[in-house]
């Protein structure tokens, strides 16, 4: 699971859960890949994340590095910025390990890099 991925999961479909974000993670084995650089891509896809967030969940599984805490103003023309947040957002991926809901304590299980986000019948809020 992509850090892009995890930013984006939530789980405020079980009952009682009223926002569910971020998922904290419990990473297990990490594995980090070369991915190429798209700095369009990643200068987009940057206003659509919580960035706090990502820089919990990468510095929970000690991914951080020298990523910026804050996003810098105008970092859409700032290549090392963009080549920071890449190698957080894209390189590194969670091969096994669980999410777990702020809320509720539920965990989810990631495996081979899929999590798992299925609910049973009884746990989706209605």
């Amino acid at each position: 699971m992509k850090l892009l991925t995890h930013n984006m999961l939530t789980s405020n479909i079980i009952k009682g859960v009223t926002k569910g974000f971020p998922l904290k993670i419990a990473a297990s084995e990490v594995k980090v890949s070369e991915v190429d650089f798209n700095p369009e891509f990643i200068a987009r896809m940057i206003p659509k994340m919580e960035w706090s967030a990502l820089c919990q969940a990468a510095e929970s599984i000690g991914q951080l590095g020298d990523l910026p805490k804050e996003l810098a103003p105008e970092y859409e023309s700032d290549e090392e910025f963009l080549k920071k947040a890449h190698h957080v957002l894209l390189e590194v991926e969670v091969k096994e390990g669980e999410l777990i809901c702020p809320e509720s304590g539920r965990k989810f299980t990631i495996r081979n890099g899929i999590p798992n986000m299925l609910l049973n019948e009884e746990e989706v809020a209605k």
